[in-house]
Order: structure tokens, then sequence, then C-alpha cells
């Protein structure tokens, strides 16, 4: 059986897609969302330009989104994780994620960071699951690093 689920670069017609579905993912976290707070989802093609957005579709149904932006020449940071409910723990946030992960080596980044929450646990076990390390942390969020370059996956 094939996996039907599969990861493009950002297409402009799901902009509004991706914009509700990261929204979504955020307030089932916080309760509400300011979207405000988030003006990079008013204009992903225009916010991510320098980097790589990603989309996990079903078909023709968005699941899933991912982002990379360079930090320097060999640091890129992961963000915009999100993965509809109905497709959680179903592998498409970690197809997102090794894409991502894969698009960093060829970028010639030697490693990747991303931030979380301190009480987001799934997300916490997930980073932790795909090798990511802790580098520091706050009293409301985590950062990770993971080498990129020396992995031969790639």
């Amino acid at each position: 059986m094939t996996d039907p689920i599969q990861i493009i670069d950002f297409d402009p017609l799901y902009q509004a897609d991706a914009a509700t579905l990261i929204n979504t993912g955020l307030g089932e976290h916080f309760g509400s969302v300011d979207e405000s707070m988030n003006p990079d989802l008013f204009d992903i093609e225009a916010s991510y330009r320098a980097g790589d957005f990603l989309l996990a579709l079903d078909g023709a149904l968005l699941v899933g989104t991912g982002a990379l932006l360079p930090i320097s020449d060999e640091v890129g940071q992961i963000s915009r994780m999100h993965t509809a409910i109905s497709y959680r723990r179903q592998g498409v946030a970690s197809r997102v994620l090794e894409t991502l992960e894969k698009r960093a080596h060829t970028r010639g980044f030697r490693s990747v960071i991303l931030e979380t929450n301190l009480d987001w646990h799934d997300a916490n076990a997930f980073y932790s699951r795909h090798g990511f390390m802790e580098s520091a942390r706050n009293e409301v969020g985590i950062r990770y690093r993971k080498a990129v370059s020396t992995n031969s996956r790639y």
C-alpha cells in the first residue's frame, strides 16, 4: 500500500488553509489565538521566500505544514510544524520534518534549531525522538538543535 500523503513546496492556493491549520493548532494549545501575532501567515510565500515552506497533502486536503528559514550560513531554523488533529500520530509530521532536514543539508547548513513551548509535551517528545537535543530553556520554552551535515542518510 502506498502512502497517500505528499510533501510539496508551498502553493499559494493553500494560503488560507495553511494559515487556518496553523492558527487552529495554536488555538488548541493557547485556547485562543490573536492572528495579528502571526504576521508571517498573512503572506506565506513572501515570508518564507528565503527558505522552504512545506505542505503535507492527502489528495487536495492540507494536513500538515513545516518551514525552514536560514539563520546564518550554517544554521537553519525549523518552524510552523503543524498537523491536522485527525492526522496526528500517522507519520505526517515525521515526513515533513525529514524533508526539512534534507533541505537543510542541501542548503549546506551544519545544524538546525527549533523552539517550542515547555509545556507542549507531545512536541517535546516528538523532537527528542527525532534526535534533537535541548540547547537552551527558559520559563516558557525549549530550544533544540540537531546536526544535519554529518547525517549520512541524506
